[in-house]
């Protein structure tokens, strides 16, 4: 083989990964919107692949079964979110404004909100694929937020008679709730400005 052979060989191998990779991309957003309409149980396989273009053992191929599937679009979810909620930061003012920038995001998106409410409501059966996922999430959420709460109550500036855990508590539970009446009519909540209104009442720092 010449050199140029090898060149061009290596060329094929880079196109065909980054042709997966773009393939994968379009079947996790097929996926998230199926998921999002009919929710997981009833969201199909099928569905999806046919939304994408290529047939139900194609789409195996890339993802072995429906748990899979849902796994990675999850994953994908969590993936965007952290882009602007640096719950890892040591610093918690960036942390719960990073919130409210999520929360501002999540409007532009509302099939991926749709899919979380409908999943996290569905996920309360204990043999449903996704139960681990929330239960483990729900836990890694509240226990990162709640440490950024107990930072602002070392400065001082968690308001009184307030704890970092029942913060945390309250937060995820207004985020989740926002989310569903912003589902239900969409032209009367805003929810960064909602969340951003409630954070306001337990921390004394600007948001």
């Amino acid at each position: 083989m010449t050199q140029a052979e090898a060149v061009r060989g290596r060329g094929k191998a880079r196109g065909t990964y980054a042709k997966t990779g773009l393939k994968k991309a379009a079947i996790l957003d097929a996926a998230l919107a199926v998921f999002a309409k009919s929710g997981y149980r009833s969201g199909s396989i099928r569905e999806v692949a046919e939304n994408v273009g290529m047939s139900e053992a194609g789409l195996l191929h890339h993802f072995p079964n429906k748990s899979a599937l849902l796994s990675a679009v999850l994953d994908l979810r969590d993936q965007r979110s952290y882009e602007f909620v640096p719950l890892d930061s040591t610093d918690p003012h960036r942390a719960l404004r990073g919130l409210v920038a999520l929360a501002r995001y999540n409007a532009t998106i509302p099939g991926v909100v749709e899919l979380y409410c409908v999943l996290s409501a569905e996920a309360t059966s204990p043999d449903h694929p996704a139960h681990d996922y929330f239960v483990n999430r729900y836990q890694w959420t509240h226990g990162h937020i709640a440490s950024h709460f107990a930072r602002i109550e070392a400065l001082g500036e968690l308001r009184p008679g307030v704890t970092p855990s029942s913060a945390a508590s309250q937060t995820v539970a207004m985020m989740d709730g926002l989310q569903v009446q912003w589902l239900l009519d969409r032209d009367s909540v805003d929810m960064s400005a909602e969340l951003a209104a409630f954070l306001s009442t337990i921390v004394t720092f600007e948001i």
